[in-house]
């Protein structure tokens, strides 16, 4: 892949919808800084290499113990919001203020949007689609995915492998939306907008490591069973491509 060519970087504000479990945290302090390290990687594995710099003027915001966060629209291009353990179908308050908050956004036509997991569903919520527990259960670890045509263009693959950590899920597709990619556990896997929205169900920022650990706290915390956990942790150290799917994400913010 090529590398991004821009004249000024793009005024992300990463949307913190959750605080990392204790191992997670004490090597990133925060899913902003999981994201940032996420982005720091596909800049580096561009064939010409680039800054983070150069790229991205990230920016953080606590958007689940501080209800006044929230960026001013005008000083920022694009939104990430970014997976939690929470279920994006609640009514909590700071749920329904991320929607409200996300709908604007993508209402206004400016502010592009980022979701990852959660905040994949967050971004289906604001569209009018319909989210619940997904009837055929959790999908962990390494999970390999299928891609449609428009797929394999925007995310540059044939086919694609990332971690997953959810059995909730996008159960229809909001009016106007391109379908990217589909598993048999969960059919939307992605979705995407041009210039307005690209969004995965996965977990692109994951490494095998902070996987590992999620894997362990859910087994021994009774979220998951003993043949959930064995699953995802047989798959946990395979090849995945959350790196071009990251790039992807910054094509998407410079295209």
């Amino acid at each position: 892949m090529g590398s991004q060519n821009t004249n000024a970087p793009i005024r992300l504000a990463i949307l913190e919808a959750d605080t990392p479990i204790d191992p997670i945290k004490a090597k990133y302090q925060s899913y902003g800084g999981v994201f940032t390290h996420m982005f720091k990687r596909a800049c580096a594995s561009f064939s010409h290499p680039v800054s983070l710099e150069s790229q991205l003027a990230l920016s953080f915001y606590d958007v689940v113990n501080d209800p006044n966060t929230y960026p001013d629209p005008e000083t920022i291009d694009a939104i990430l919001i970014t997976g939690a353990k929470y279920n994006a179908f609640d009514n909590d308050e700071w749920i329904v203020r991320l929607v409200q908050f996300t709908k604007s956004c993508l209402d206004g036509g400016r502010i592009r949007a980022i979701g990852v997991c959660f905040g994949h569903q967050i971004i289906g919520r604001a569209l009018g689609a319909e989210l619940g527990r997904n009837d055929r259960g959790w999908e962990v670890s390494v999970v390999e995915h299928e891609l449609t045509d428009d797929g394999k263009k925007v995310l540059g693959l044939e086919k694609m492998s990332i971690h997953q950590m959810h059995r909730d899920a996008v159960l229809s597709f909001p009016p106007g939306v391109i379908q990217l990619a589909r598993t048999d556990v969960c059919a939307n896997q992605a979705m995407y907008v041009p210039g307005r929205l690209i969004s995965v169900q996965g977990h692109p920022e994951f490494t095998e490591d902070m996987v590992r650990e999620l894997l362990n706290m859910r087994k021994y915390g009774g979220i998951i069973t003993d043949d959930v956990y064995q699953d995802g942790m047989n798959r946990v150290a395979d090849k995945q491509d959350g790196v071009a799917v990251a790039q992807a994400f910054l094509r998407f913010l410079h295209g």
